[in-house]
C-alpha cells in the first residue's frame, strides 16, 4: 500500500471536526510561540525604564544628601588660606617726624648700638651699626641748632681710654675705622646735641678683641 493511498484512507476515517479542532490548536500554539519573544522584550525594556525613572519621595530625600557628599569627596581640596601678613611700618614709625613742622611735646631721644660685627675682626676692621630714635643726625652745631624741631644732633665716638674723640653727623648707620691692633678694645658712642651737650643716658660701650692673626688689610 502506497502513501498516498494511506493518507487518502485518514482523511476518510477522520471526520472534518476534528481536523478543524486540529487546526485550531496548531494556530494557537503557534501564536503563543510568536508572542513570547515579544513579551521578554517588553520585560526587559520595563526594567530599563524603572531603571532610569529619577527617585521620588522619600527615596529622593535621601538620595541628594548621598550625591552631595559623593560630589564634596571627589572636588579638589583647596589649600588653607595664608595667615595674613603684617602690614609694613609707615615712613613716620621708622624715620620719625617729618622735618617741616615742630613736634609738640617730643619724646626723649634714643640711641640703639650694636655689638661689633665679626667679619671685619679678624682684619683689624670695626664695625658697629647704631640707630636713634627722636633724634636726627644732621651737621647742625650752636646753639641755634638746640631750637630746631624735630630735635637734631650727632655722635661722639671715642676708642678706648683717647682723650679724644670724633664728631660723626653722617647718619650712615655704621661706625667704621680700621688698623686695630690685636688684643682687647672698647668703643664708646655717645649721642649729643648741636652744643655737643650728651643727652641724659644716652651712651654705650661695646668691647670686643682683635685676634692676633689681624692682617690690618684696611
Amino acid at each position: 500500500m502506497s502513501v498516498k493511498t494511506v493518507a487518502s484512507e485518514f482523511v476518510e476515517v477522520v471526520p472534518e471536526a476534528a481536523l478543524a479542532g486540529l487546526r485550531r490548536r496548531i494556530a494557537a500554539r503557534m501564536k503563543r510561540v510568536t508572542l513570547l519573544p515579544v513579551a521578554a522584550v517588553a520585560a526587559v525594556a520595563g526594567f530599563v525604564v524603572v531603571a532610569t525613572m529619577p527617585p521620588s519621595g522619600r527615596a529622593q530625600e535621601v538620595a541628594a544628601p548621598q550625591a552631595a557628599r559623593e560630589s564634596a569627596a571627589l572636588a579638589p581640596r583647596s589649600a588653607a588660606p595664608a595667615p595674613p601678613s603684617a602690614a609694613p611700618r609707615s615712613a613716620k614709625e621708622v624715620r620719625g617726624h617729618t622735618p617741616y613742622f615742630s613736634v609738640e611735646n617730643e619724646p626723649p631721644p634714643k640711641l640703639f648700638v650694636d655689638e661689633p660685627l665679626p667679619d671685619g675682626l679678624p682684619q683689624g676692621i670695626v664695625w658697629i651699626q647704631y640707630r636713634t630714635e627722636n633724634c636726627r643726625l644732621l651737621p647742625v652745631f650752636g646753639k641755634e641748632g638746640l631750637k630746631l624741631s624735630p630735635r637734631v644732633g650727632h655722635l661722639h665716638v671715642r676708642v678706648d681710654d683717647l682723650p679724644w674723640a670724633w664728631a660723626d653727623s653722617s647718619d650712615n648707620n655704621t661706625v667704621d675705622f680700621g688698623g686695630m691692633p690685636p688684643g682687647e678694645h672698647k668703643v664708646t658712642i655717645t649721642l649729643v646735641d648741636a652744643t655737643h651737650q650728651a643727652y641724659p643716658g644716652q651712651s654705650k660701650t661695646v668691647k670686643f678683641t682683635i685676634p692676633k692673626s689681624a692682617s690690618h688689610a684696611h
